[in-house]
């Protein structure tokens, strides 16, 4: 089999470290199926071929694609760089891609889309996405429940539907929450990685990151924890499934 790419962003060793673990469990993947590389400290090889892989898998992270050049650290704009750089050929050659938060924002800013922090803002916590209708067929989406609930947290958004895209799913909150480019380069709002373990563990990292008051912590892990979400990690293993090779 063809390994996985995973690429992850986050600088915190720890999120990092339990985000991967999350992939692996919900993609039901071993680290040797995978090649894991944490943008944070570590180059892609500049003649990459992203035919070498299944697929590749783009984590989330602190960054914001919409913030100005001289809003972003060096380290933020390197990120950026590397993951757009690869972009091309992912859309050309319509290679298994999956966005998760952040790779939505690369996605769709790399198809022209609009992705700003205008609108759609979402806080952290649980949130109900609803099957967009004629979505319900789609390989990642067959016999799913219609709505289901899933983690987000994040600051900027997709504020239009991007051109040549399929919109797949959708949440009262923020509209475009997962959405396909031909058939197989996909992208989320949401961390289909993610579960109450998973989501609370961050939380914890983030606490003082911006994305909800320090002292809101604890009271968001007991929602997080109290909230059902399985659907999610089911999409991601799909996705792995349909794409080994």
């Amino acid at each position: 089999m063809k390994p996985f790419l995973i690429l992850q962003l986050r600088p915190e060793k720890d999120a990092s470290d339990d985000e991967y673990a999350a992939i692996l469990n919900k993609c039901g993947l071993t680290a040797d199926e995978t090649v894991r590389v944490c943008l944070d400290r570590e180059e892609l090889p500049e003649d990459i071929d992203v035919r070498d892989y299944s697929g590749v898998i783009v984590g989330g992270g602190p960054g914001c694609i919409s913030d100005a050049p001289d809003e972003k650290s060096e380290m933020d704009a390197r990120i950026e760089r590397q993951i757009l750089g690869l972009m091309p050929q992912i859309t050309k050659e319509d290679h298994p891609f999956m966005g998760c938060c952040y790779g939505l924002g690369i996605l769709a800013h790399h198809l022209g889309g609009n992705v700003s922090k205008e609108n759609y803002a979402e806080a952290v916590g649980p949130t109900l996405c609803t099957v967009i209708e004629g979505a319900e067929a789609d390989p990642l989406l067959d016999g799913l429940e219609n709505s289901f609930s899933a983690f987000v947290g994040h600051k900027e958004a997709v504020q239009s539907l991007p051109n040549g895209t399929v919109h797949l799913l959708g949440s009262e909150s923020c509209p475009i929450q997962m959405l396909r480019f031909g058939q197989n380069v996909y992208a989320t709002q949401f961390h289909p990685e993610a579960d109450s373990d998973d989501f609370a563990k961050r939380i914890r990292v983030y606490r003082n990151h911006g994305y909800f008051p320090p002292e809101d912590a604890d009271r968001l892990i007991e929602v997080c924890k109290a909230a059902d979400v399985t659907v999610p990690g089911e999409i991601l293993r799909r996705f792995t499934e349909r794409y080994r090779t």
